[in-house]
């Protein structure tokens, strides 16, 4: 068995931890951000990019084993399921695509619901999926800051401010007081959420093209072919 059929076995191994550490980062990601998106799909291509690296680490050992006892049959699977891990990846960044057109309605639908459920406290989980969002995106309210004055939380509290995560981290004894607008974030959350989850989404796409790419390049599916009509 060639030197390059080793290199594409040990290929696919590192290449499952990399799929796998990919689609585990955007699901860490994407559970900051669950609640702007109720589409649960969303997370189809992420998923798939786990199954793909779990599935490359176990056919790598199989063909690891395959090529130490010279196995045909077991090298033959190697090559039918890389074949299929290649198909897979790309449906993963079709998938991609797909999903990241609809990001941009799903955050629509569902964001002012949020902003209406927030209610100030760290028990609530809206309330601190927002607070989190306005701190990590350096945003405030939807479009901006003055969206606050249409929630619930705003009319309840009565005290023409909005949460302290709207503050600007290099202002002192900010109070989120609608009377000093220069103390707040000025853009809104809305599109910083969108392109945030777009981001991510295309972390998948192209970790699913490169290797995809990768396949197709530097593949040894004919030097195993190759071999096993020998």
């Amino acid at each position: 068995v060639s030197c390059g059929i080793h290199r594409g076995l040990y290929g696919a191994i590192a290449a499952a931890g990399i799929l796998c550490y990919v689609g585990a980062y955007v699901f860490i990601t994407y559970d900051d951000y669950d609640h702007f998106f109720e589409d649960v799909y969303t997370l189809i291509p992420a998923v798939v990019i786990i199954a793909v690296g779990a599935l490359l680490f176990i056919i790598g050992l199989i063909g690891c084993c395959a090529t130490i006892r010279e196995s045909r049959c077991g090298l033959a699977t190697f090559v039918i399921i890389l074949m299929l891990v290649f198909v897979t990846e790309v449906v993963v960044v079709v998938l991609g695509y797909i999903y990241r057109a609809k990001v941009e309605d799903e955050v629509n639908h569902s964001i002012q619901k949020v902003y209406d459920e927030y209610n100030g406290t760290n028990t609530d989980a809206p309330s601190r999926a927002i607070d989190y969002v306005q701190r990590q995106l350096h945003c405030c309210g939807i479009t901006n800051y003055s969206d606050w004055k249409n929630t619930r939380w705003f009319n309840e509290s009565r005290n023409n401010s909005v949460p302290l995560s709207c503050c600007k981290p290099n202002v002192n004894n900010c109070t989120g007081s609608l009377s000093r607008p220069g103390d707040l974030y000025p853009e809104g959350c809305e599109a910083l959420v969108v392109k945030k989850l777009k981001e991510i989404m295309m972390y998948v796409i192209w970790a699913a093209l490169t290797f995809a790419a990768i396949q197709v390049c530097y593949s040894d599916f004919f030097h195993l072919t190759d071999y096993l009509r020998i």
